[in-house]
Parts: structure tokens; sequence; C-alpha cells
């Protein structure tokens, strides 16, 4: 990964990165890896299955937008979802209902778990972390990511499973 620049948060939200967007965490601009095949296969996944969701369903499917959780902190999920009203803000500040990380291969465990905390903080209701090259599923919830089976969203009575969204 390239050098962290500091700026401020309005330089930041006017800026667009060559490279790929770039998150950003108290006053530091944090580059993206660039995501492999696989990652891409699951996030189109993702996005197909929640847009034909939304025909009947309250869901609006984003990827790769910028959300503002503070004055300190954008982060930018694989898949952001909402439920209920779609967000109007180009930046939106307040929470998805579902908040997805695709990890790749150059992504650091302790930046995963960081934003992850900071997801639940911010008042995600499901945090979902898709691991393509392993085949997994793991839904974080109290402070732990924890591997499961399929994701459920009770509030819905949908269930998301493996085979829905990973590579075969």
């Amino acid at each position: 990964m390239a050098a962290r620049t500091q700026i401020s948060l309005e330089e930041y939200l006017r800026t667009s990165y060559e490279d790929g967007d770039c998150e950003y965490v108290d006053g530091e601009v944090v580059p993206k890896p660039m995501p492999p095949k696989s990652h891409s296969i699951v996030q189109r996944r993702l996005i197909v299955l929640f847009d034909n969701l939304s025909q009947t369903h309250p869901f609006h499917v984003f990827p790769e937008l910028r959300e503002r959780l503070s004055d300190v902190r954008v982060l930018i999920p694989d898949i952001a979802v909402y439920a209920g009203p779609e967000p109007q803000e180009e930046v939106p500040t307040s929470p998805p209902f579902i908040a997805v990380e695709i990890l790749s291969p150059d992504d650091r465990v302790s930046y995963l778990m960081a934003k992850l905390r900071d997801y639940e903080a911010w008042g995600v209701a499901h945090i979902w972390v898709i691991d393509p090259m392993h085949r997994t599923l793991s839904e974080y919830k109290d402070g732990t990511l924890r591997e499961v089976a399929a994701y459920h969203l009770p509030e819905y009575d949908l269930t998301v499973t493996p085979d829905q969204i990973l590579p075969q």
C-alpha cells in the first residue's frame, strides 16, 4: 500500500483518486487494496441479489459508497445496503442496514477489525465479511467476528447462502 497522506475532510470529500477510492481515517487518506476477480464476482452477485430483492423489499444497494461516520472518519464498505428510504446525501451520514467487506489478499486484519468496530459503533445492524478465497462467510456482532453458515436477516425473513454469492 502507498504511504498515507494527511488532508482535511473537505479536501478529501472533493478529491477523486486515480488508483481507486481511498478511505479517510483521523485525517489520513488510506488507500484500499485493489481487489482480485473473486472479490468482484462476490460484489456483483450481492448487487444483483439485493437489486432483485428491492422489487419486494425496501432495499437500496450501493457498491463502494463513501460513508461519513464522523468528521474524522469516512469508510467505504464494498457493499452498503440501506433498508427503508434511500439516503439522499451524496456521502451518507446515517448507517446502512448492512455493511459488507469482501476480503482481498492485501487486506490487513488489524485495519479490517477497526473498520468492523467502527461500523458497529455507528449503528450498522448487520456487518458481513466474505472471504471468497476460503469460501467463508462471517458476521461481526458484539465485538466478535464469527464464521456463519449463511446470513440471516430476521427483520425480513431472508437468508443469504454461500451458493448465492460465492464463486464456484
